[in-house]
């Protein structure tokens, strides 16, 4: 007479399921993030007094700058006052452009992300380009 075995059935893994769903999850949503993040929101172009580039960040160096946008006059004599257009640069060819231009009057062109990552700038506005005005 033969024996019969019988075979534990294999145990179901729930951890290892979970596991792999959540790690599908994250990726995801990390992926939309990160496509969200490299959409623009708005682009144009700002003139101004360059009067600031510099680089900062103790782990992650990004390029930063300040542009003084000329105070507006209303026509009765009264200016109103300038304000200060922050920016953050994404190449180093553009940086040392600006770098270059410091104090003249310049012509960016930025584009304006809706959420940036930090190792790419402090602000939202990133530089693509300057020229001089004539």
């Amino acid at each position: 007479m033969e024996a019969v075995t019988q075979t534990a059935p294999a145990p179901k893994r729930p951890f290892r399921k979970i596991l792999i769903i959540s790690l599908l999850v994250i990726s995801f949503c990390f992926w939309i993030f990160y496509l969200i993040c490299g959409m623009a929101y708005s682009e144009g172009t700002r003139s101004g007094i360059l009067t600031k580039v510099s680089k900062k960040g103790y782990v992650f160096k990004t390029r930063e700058g300040e542009l003084i946008i000329g105070g507006v006059n209303q026509g009765d004599g009264a200016i109103l006052p300038a304000t200060v257009f922050k920016f953050s640069v994404y190449d180093e060819q553009t940086y040392l452009k600006l770098d270059s231009l410091q104090g003249r009057k310049v012509i960016v062109t930025y584009k304006q992300v809706i959420k940036n990552f930090f190792w790419q700038g402090e602000t939202d506005y990133f530089i693509h380009a300057v020229r001089t005005m004539d």
